[in-house]
C-alpha cells in the first residue's frame, strides 16, 4: 500500500504526472505515469524504481509511448555497475540514483538518501534518463537544503538552478518552471 500520493502539473507546457511512494520488504519503490506532450508530440510514460534501504536505485522499469513509437527500458544498478537493457553503461558508473530527465519523482531519491541538514550541500552523480532522446547518461547534481523545506538542485556545472520545495517525506511539491503538485494524499 503507497505511504503516499501526488498529482504534479506541468507548468511549462500540457502534462500532469502521478507518482506513488510505497515500503517493500527491501526498501522503497517509486511508481507513476506521466502524461505530455513534449514538442507537440503526445507522451505517455510509466515507471516503476524499487530502491534499497539506503534509497539508491536497484532497478527501474520504463514504458511507454513518445507518440505512436512504443518505448520499454530496463534500467538495472549491480554494484558500481548500470545496466541499460542489458547492456552496460560504462559512463554512469558509481551512480547511486536514476533521474528521470521529464519527472520530479526522481528528486526524492537523493534528498532521503542524503538527509542533509539546513546549510548543507553535497554532490551526487545520477544516471540520467534523458528524454525525449531515452539515453543514460552521467549527471552531476548539487543538492543544499536551505530550509527545513527548501532544497537548491544545481546541474550542468550549475548552470541550471531551481529550489524546490518539498513535504515532510522530501517529495517536491513545487519545482519552480517545470512542476507543480495539485494534490497529495
Amino acid at each position: 500500500m503507497p505511504q503516499l500520493a501526488v498529482v504534479w502539473r506541468r507548468t511549462d507546457k500540457p502534462g500532469h504526472e502521478f507518482c506513488t511512494l510505497a515500503k517493500t520488504d527491501h526498501g522503497m519503490k517509486l511508481t507513476g505515469v506521466a502524461v505530455l506532450t513534449n514538442e507537440g508530440v503526445p507522451c505517455c510514460l510509466q515507471y516503476s524504481i524499487d530502491c534499497d534501504a539506503q534509497w539508491r536505485t536497484l532497478l527501474c522499469r520504463f514504458s511507454g509511448y513518445i507518440g505512436k513509437h512504443a518505448v520499454t527500458l530496463d534500467i538495472r544498478r549491480e554494484g558500481a555497475k548500470w545496466l541499460l537493457n542489458g547492456i552496460e553503461v560504462p559512463e554512469v558508473a558509481g551512480a547511486d540514483d536514476i533521474d528521470l530527465g521529464f519527472s520530479p519523482s526522481t528528486n526524492l531519491l537523493p534528498i532521503r538518501r542524503l538527509a542533509l541538514e539546513v546549510g548543507k550541500s553535497a554532490n551526487v552523480k545520477a544516471a540520467w534518463l534523458r528524454f525525449p532522446e531515452l539515453t543514460l547518461e552521467p549527471l552531476d547534481q548539487t543538492y543544499t537544503r536551505l530550509g527545513p523545506d527548501t532544497y537548491r538542485y544545481e546541474s550542468a556545472g550549475g548552470t541550471f538552478k531551481r529550489d524546490l520545495k518539498v513535504d515532510e517525506s522530501g517529495m517536491v511539491i513545487e519545482y519552480p518552471d517545470l512542476w507543480s503538485a495539485e494534490s497529495r494524499a
